[in-house]
C-alpha cells in the first residue's frame, strides 16, 4: 500500500507522532511544526539531490543556480550538451559530473521514467533509482520524502537526522547506527514524519544559535 502525506495533514500527523513520543512534543512546543518541504518530480530535482550529497545545502543550491544560469532549463538534453569543463565551472565535482550525466542518459533512453515512480511502492522506487550510478540509499530516500511525500522513510545516512536523534534522546555520540534504527522502529508507519520533525529541530536550533 502506498501512503503519502500532504500539506493538509502534516500537522495532524506530527501531533499523532508527538502523542506516541514525547521527544516530538518538545520539538513542536519549542519550534512549531516543520514546513511542508516539497520539490517537483523532475530531472532538475534529482540533480539537486545528487548535488546535495555530502555537502552543505547552500553549496548544492549554489551549484544548481550556476547550472541554471548557464543552460536555462535544467533538462537531460541541456545537461548532456555541456562539457566536463563547463560543468566544473558550475561547481560540479568530477564524481557528480559522472552521476548527473548517467542520470541524464537513463532519463533519455527510458530506463528511468519519472512519471512511473509515483505509482510504485517505496521498495520499487528505491530499486529503480539505485540502479543509476551515484544514486544510493540516501538519495533515493530524499526523493521518496521530498518529491513523493511517502510517510514511512527513515534516512539513517543523513547526518542531521542522526545528530538530532542523539540530542533529543540524550544519547552519546558513540551510539550505534543499529541502536538508532531500533529507536526508529517505534515510529513506524510514520518514520518520515519523525524525520521531518528531527530536521526541523536541527535547522531551527542552528538558526537560533
Amino acid at each position: 500500500m502506498i501512503t503519502s502525506f500532504t500539506q493538509q495533514n502534516l500537522n495532524q500527523l506530527c501531533n499523532e507522532m508527538a502523542s506516541r513520543d514525547a521527544s516530538f512534543t518538545g520539538i513542536i512546543s519549542v519550534y512549531g511544526y516543520p514546513p511542508f518541504w516539497s520539490r517537483p518530480n523532475t530531472f532538475e530535482s534529482l540533480v539537486h539531490i545528487i548535488l546535495e550529497q555530502q555537502v552543505s545545502l547552500a553549496s548544492a543550491l549554489s551549484a544548481l543556480q550556476k547550472l541554471k544560469e548557464r543552460i536555462g532549463e535544467i533538462s537531460a538534453e541541456n545537461l548532456l550538451a555541456l562539457t566536463d569543463e563547463e560543468l566544473k565551472a558550475c561547481y560540479f565535482s568530477r564524481q557528480k559530473t559522472v552521476y548527473a550525466r548517467d542520470l541524464a542518459v537513463n532519463i533519455l533512453n527510458g530506463n528511468l521514467d519519472l512519471e512511473e515512480l509515483p505509482l510504485l511502492p517505496d521498495d520499487e522506487v528505491r530499486t529503480k533509482l539505485t540502479a543509476i550510478k551515484g544514486i544510493g540509499n540516501w538519495t533515493s530516500e530524499i526523493y521518496l520524502i521530498f518529491i513523493l511525500h511517502r510517510t514511512d522513510v527513515f534516512p539513517i545516512g543523513d547526518l542531521a537526522v542522526v545528530q538530532a536523534i542523539k540530542r533529543v534522546k540524550n544519547l552519546t555520540p558513540e551510539t550505534s547506527k543499529e541502536r538508532l534504527l531500533q529507536i526508529a522502529e517505534a515510529w513506524k508507519p510514520c518514520r518520515t514524519i519523525a524525520t521531518l520533525l528531527l530536521w526541523h529541530e536541527y535547522l531551527s536550533r542552528r538558526k537560533v544559535k
